[in-house]
């Protein structure tokens, strides 16, 4: 239980009184103190753990600052992992990129190769063209050759003067 302070003057001295409870039903036990003797027994016991107080507080102070310090080294190598994450996202999408190149250059040249080809059956088929055009021509004029000839074959008859 906690204990009940009481400071009296009288005389210029002061003293604390301090209530003890007991355990037992009795009245509780008055002990009066001087209070330099407090104040003595206060510097005192300060004075002795103050010194250990203070070094821990900075010690502490330094340990959260080295906490500090490690949680943004931390920070930062996360940082250096996602960096690599995508990195590696990326030499997948230039590898991905590098087979879509390759079948565009395969597209091109098959492309290439059918004009080629278009252009040499349409040089064919002109030249096919000007052959049957030229054999039609040439079946035109024998045919009028042939014509001609049977006009001068037919009998004329003679004029009588």
């Amino acid at each position: 239980m906690s204990a009940v302070r009481q400071t009296k003057r009288a005389a210029g001295q002061s003293s604390t009184l301090i209530r003890t409870p007991k355990k037992s039903s009795a009245p509780a036990e008055r002990v009066y103190v001087d209070k330099k003797a407090v104040d003595k027994l206060t510097e005192g016991l300060l004075s002795h753990y103050l010194p250990d107080l203070h070094n821990s507080k900075g010690v502490l102070q330094e340990l959260t600052q080295n906490q500090l310090i490690l949680l943004d080294t931390l920070d930062q190598e996360v940082t250096k992992f996602r960096d690599c994450n995508s990195l590696l996202d990326l030499n997948s999408l230039f590898t991905e990129a590098k087979v879509y190149h390759n079948r565009l250059v395969n597209i091109r040249k098959e492309m290439i190769m059918l004009h080629e080809k278009t252009t040499k059956l349409k040089k064919r088929a002109l030249k096919v063209q000007q052959q049957k055009q030229k054999e039609a021509l040439e079946k035109e004029h024998q045919r009028e050759k042939e014509l001609e000839r049977e006009r001068q074959l037919i009998a004329k008859p003679a004029k009588r003067t």
